[in-house]
């Protein structure tokens, strides 16, 4: 019998950075040509430092030793464009000493040891608040300790966060969606669209982000070209999912009452984004570049004490129809 696929040393750190560079670079062409405004790039180096020790599991003083941190990234960014307001596809490669908090909470048998992160992340704030915000990220990450099996695993999410609904683009996404994944087995896509219902919900709201897609993270299932080629299928239904949904919605008329409600939804966005979403906290944790991290907060936000759309408006229809877990498919 093989070895489970948790403790198998088959990653190939190499195979997934490429793909993902690959990634990158496509879905940023195809952004480039819609919109029409070149994206900036922004290559950094981290070079290996010593942290401040304060993300240690159990940290007591300097006695225990600060962590490790090496790595870097590219950073492609569009601001003011004609179609996205502001929006990053972002490609890290981290590494370190030990975990931050945020990864080994749920995995405490991971503490103290080294690992190697990379990934793809992209967020996009368009203008028009008639196209929703939207979110990817596929990511591979490996944990290595001297004299055991590395353990590694593929996480991944797509979701959409409209301003003003629409069956039509829900369905469409989450379709892709689906299809992305059911070559690899037609009981992932109802697992891991409800694990993204869950994931980006607003506890202290008590309301979804948006409309949802998929969300799945530890994924080891199988072997790592099973695991690999699932994640791949994943980033690569991203432009699939979302350029007909833009192409569809970005002509249309809008006025300051629209911008008004879609600032004040981007509200929502940044909460998810500063209090609950793992990426970010991993990122800060793991003493990641924060600009890049960063990168996914929209440009223009409005906060309001104790706000309610008027019934039977198109912002009230946001709430009872699509923020509301449902099956769109």
């Amino acid at each position: 019998m093989s070895a489970p696929a948790a403790v198998a040393a088959t990653f190939d750190p190499h195979a997934v950075k490429t793909y993902l560079l690959d990634l990158q670079a496509r879905t940023v062409a195809a952004l480039e040509a819609a919109d029409g405004l070149a994206f900036r790039t922004d290559a950094w180096e981290r070079t290996p430092s010593r942290g401040t020790g304060a993300y240690r599991e159990g940290h007591k003083g300097d006695e225990a030793g600060p962590a490790l941190n090496g790595g870097g990234g590219i950073s492609r960014l569009i601001e003011e464009g004609r179609i996205f307001e502001r929006g990053g596809v972002n490609f890290s490669h981290v590494t370190g000493s030990q975990l931050p908090p945020s990864a080994s909470a749920h995995r405490p048998e991971l503490a103290g040891r080294r690992w190697e992160a990379m990934g793809v992340s992209l967020v996009l704030h368009p203008r028009n608040p008639h196209v929703p915000t939207v979110h990817m990220n596929v990511r591979g990450f490996v944990a290595t300790k001297d004299g055991e099996a590395p353990v590694w695993w593929f996480g991944g999410a797509m979701d959409l966060t409209p301003y003003y609904g629409s069956v039509e683009d829900a369905r469409h996404f989450h379709a892709t969606c689906k299809a992305a994944l059911d070559p690899f087995g037609t009981s992932l896509h109802p697992r891991f669209k409800a694990w993204c219902d869950r994931y980006f919900f607003l506890k202290h709201r008590n309301e979804p982000r948006g409309v949802g897609g998929i969300f799945y993270d530890d994924f080891s299932e199988g072997s790592f070209d099973r695991a690999f080629a699932m994640t791949k299928s994943v980033g690569d239904a991203f432009l699939a999912a979302y350029l007909p949904i833009l192409e569809r919605r970005s002509n249309l008329p809008y006025g300051e009452r629209e911008r008004d409600f879609q600032a004040y939804r981007r509200g929502r966005y940044v909460e998810f984004n500063l209090v609950f979403d793992r990426g970010t906290l991993f990122g800060l944790q793991s003493g990641g570049r924060t600009e890049s991290i960063l990168m996914s907060l929209p440009p223009i936000v409005k906060w309001r004490y104790d706000w309610h759309p008027e019934p039977g408006t198109p912002e009230a229809a946001l709430y009872t129809d699509f923020l509301v877990a449902r099956d769109w498919v």
